[in-house]
Formats: C-alpha cells, structure tokens, sequence
C-alpha cells in the first residue's frame, strides 16, 4: 500500500478536526437551549393573557358601571370620563394602540394617581406588563399638559356690582395665590435644597387659582427651601408667566409683600380663620379687614385640599423622581379643572413645566413685573381698610337694633305670650 502525501495527510487530520469541533458546538448548543427551556418552564412569572370579553369587563366595572364607582375609581362621574377622553383623543394627541383603546388608557392613569398604586399592582388589575404601563404613564402625562392652554382657567376680576358675601369687599381681585409642598424623590446629593421647614423632602409649588377653585397658573419645580416670595418673582420673570394687569391683583397671605398687584393682609393683627373661633368679633378696622382678607383668600388653601385629597399620588415621594412628579403635578391640576368644570357638585369639595394660559390678542397689557412695597399700594389697602371698616360699624349698629327688638319680645313671652 502506498504511502499517503503529506498534504492529503494534513487534510484528513483538518477534516476530522473541524467535525469533532462542530460536534462539540451542537452538544454546547443543545446544552444551552436546554438549560433555557427549563428555566422558562420552571420561572414564576405573570400570564397576561386575556381574552377581549374579560377585559371590557374590568373596563365597565371601573368607569361604565355606575357614577358611584367610576367616582370612586377615577374621581369623576362617566359623562366627565367621556369628555376627557374625547379630549385627549382630539386635542391632545393621545392615540389608541393595536391592543390598547384611548378609554384603557385614560382608566390605568387615572386609577394610579387617585390611589397612588403601583405598577405592579396596575399589572395584576389590567392584566397589562409592567414596561406597558410604565411607556403609558409618561406618554399619558404628556397629552393632558398639552391641554394646558384649554383647561387652564382664565381670570375674571371681581366686578363692581358683585353680591358674593366674601368677594364683594374686593373689587378687581383675580383670585388668591400661595405655595404649597409636595413630596418628591431626589438624588442624595440634592436632599439639602428640598428640604423644607418640617424636615421633609419637597418641591415648592406655586399655585394661582380663581374664585370657583379652578387653578389660573401653576408653578412646579421649585426646591423646598425656596421662600415663597422668590417663587413668586421667578413666576412674574418668566416668558409665559403669571400675568398681573393693572389695577387687578391677587389676595395673598403674610409671607409674601404686599406690594402692587399683591393684597396682603395687616401684620402683628389676628388673621387666621382659627382667630376668629368660639364667638370672637373684631374690634379694629384692621382686625376687619383681616377677617374679610383670610375668609375670601382660604380659597386657595381650599383648593390645595381639595387636589391633595382627590390625587392620592401627591401625598407620597417614593416611587418618582423629581422631573417625573413635576409632570405628575402639572397633570393632577388640569385635571382638576376638568372635573370642576364638569361636575357641579364636587364630592371632594363636600368632604372637606411652567404652564400658562394664552394672550388672548397682540395688544399692549401694562402688567405687573415685580414684587416690593409701594406707597400707592398701601394707600389702596388703608382705603379698602377704610371701606370695610364702614362695614363694622354697619354691623353692631344691626347688632344694637337686634337686641332691642328682641329684649321686649322675651318679656312677653315670659308672661304668657301674646294672648
């Protein structure tokens, strides 16, 4: 038998080579699919299968069932669902999916920020993966500020021949202004500048509202520990910020200037409502005035409690940060507005990005563009102060007519009546 050349030995060797190698890679391969197929197989995971029949029915449980539940569920009644569907489909660019309709999309949003659950929480209830609720959330965020110039409340100063009990006092007000803190998550490093006078964790939101507790602007964003009176300058600076005209203004309490614009009360004389308990009457024409100031200007703190209590999504910092809740807060006041236009009767009202509305031409406003005291101001309060007190004397002369008409009539009911 011949001898084989070195070049055909070589081949064959290069042959068997590349077959145990191949051989090797097969067995390696099998291996792996294996090992995946039983991790799949044996993995604990969340089925999100679901036919369409069982998700309409979770659907009209929460917003199709009754007022009551929808209320419950979504804080509006159906007719206010429908509407803000409608809008959000129209007007704010909100579009249904191939597996997801606009009104699914409205019912998850809404359900998480009025209980502020967790998302998956949300999974288990919707039957929907956790990466789709989180892409719905922002995007969901997104649509309803961009209603911004729609849902925000236009101002309209108190007229002259006004009868509202508390209004009435204060000609040409828009409305009352304050801050309020809203908890957030922020980076370790950030902590010391949200931190706010009780120690928590906050923003300082700025919000201006009207006088059927529609918010007119909001400001979000702010640190903690910013002081109220610098969030209310940055507000007037801004490009698209709050816009004063003159002579209008705004009911403010004692912790920002009273200044053009700005109404504050007195100092150093009783203010809060809770001065004002268990009988006691005012004895200055500035304690009247205060009394007239914070009764109409508890407005907004009224309307502070009111989004607080129907958004159980501001109540908590843990799961957002702080860009996130920005957008969280933002969307929580145009929603309010919705619902307060919607609704006549409020249920929450009985249980006790810088966004702005439009100009409405090109014409020249002269507005107000700073905060500080001003001699003219503080004519105009000592008038106003003047006006009410004329109020006061009104007042216990009615109080002295009173008693003298009714100290005669218990004589004669003591001695037997008319009869």
């Amino acid at each position: 038998m011949a001898r084989l050349s070195l070049r055909t030995r070589k081949r064959m060797l290069m042959r068997m080579f590349m077959h145990e190698a191949m051989a090797i890679f097969i067995w390696f391969f099998i291996t792996i699919c294996t090992l995946i197929a039983d991790y799949e197989r044996d993995r604990p995971c969340i089925r999100y299968s679901l036919s369409n029949m069982g998700r309409a029915a979770i659907l009209h449980r929460y917003a199709y069932e009754s007022d009551s539940m929808c209320i419950s569920q979504l804080r509006m009644n159906r007719g206010c669902f429908k509407k803000l569907c409608d809008m959000l489909e129209t007007l704010g660019g909100l579009r249904a999916t191939r597996n997801m309709g606009i009104d699914e999309q409205v019912i998850i949003f809404l359900h998480i920020i009025a209980h502020n659950v967790k998302v998956r929480v949300i999974t288990c209830r919707f039957h929907r993966s956790g990466e789709t609720i989180s892409r719905l959330f922002t995007r969901f965020c997104n649509a309803v500020i961009s209603l911004h110039s729609h849902l925000l409340k236009k101002p309209e100063p108190i007229r002259e021949d006004s009868t509202d009990g508390r209004w009435k006092w204060f000609k040409n007000c828009l409305g009352a202004l304050d801050g309020t803190y809203i908890k957030c998550l922020v980076l370790v490093e950030d902590k010391a500048r949200y931190r706010t006078r009780k120690n928590d964790i906050a923003t300082n939101v700025l919000g201006v509202c009207s006088q059927d507790m529609q918010f007119i602007y909001v400001l979000h964003g702010w640190e903690g520990s910013a002081a109220d009176g610098r969030v209310l300058r940055d507000a007037l600076l801004r490009p698209h910020g709050l816009k004063v005209p003159r002579p209008y203004y705004y009911l403010v309490d004692a912790g920002y200037t009273n200044g053009q614009g700005f109404l504050a009360p007195y100092r150093g004389q009783r203010y809060h409502l809770n001065d004002w308990r268990d009988g006691y009457q005012p004895t200055t024409p500035k304690e009247l005035f205060n009394m007239r100031h914070s009764s109409t200007r508890n407005v907004i703190e009224r309307c502070f409690g009111i989004l607080k209590a129907r958004w159980g999504i501001l109540k908590d910092n843990l799961y957002y940060h702080a860009e996130l809740k920005n957008k969280i807060i933002m969307a929580c006041c145009l929603l309010h507005n919705h619902i307060r236009r919607e609704m006549p009767n409020d249920p929450f009202e009985s249980d006790g990005l810088d966004k702005t509305t439009e100009d409405d031409g090109d014409h020249e406003v002269d507005n107000v563009s700073s905060v500080g005291t001003s001699t003219d101001w503080t004519t105009f309060r000592n008038n106003l102060e003047q006006e009410i007190s004329f109020g006061l004397n009104v007042w216990r002369i009615e109080v002295v007519i009173e008693t003298i008409e009714i100290v005669p009539l218990m004589k004669i009911t003591t001695c037997g009546g008319f009869g």
